[in-house]
């Protein structure tokens, strides 16, 4: 049986001369891209499941 979760996290976005970085503190990850959606498509894609529930954020599984 396969189980999803949710979690709650933090990302702040800040632009960075020509960059947008995003930082998630929880998990201290960050990522950078040319947009705000680059930047957060690809924290997502580097915060794996195992990252997230293995820190300290608001996560509940099912």
């Amino acid at each position: 049986m396969k189980h999803k979760f949710t979690a709650i996290i933090t990302a702040i976005i800040q632009k960075e001369d020509a960059m947008f970085v995003a930082l998630c503190p929880e998990l201290d990850i960050a990522s950078q891209g040319d947009t705000i959606e680059e930047a957060v498509t690809l924290f997502f894609e580097h915060a794996s499941p195992e990252e997230i529930k293995g820190n300290h954020c608001n996560c509940s599984s099912s």
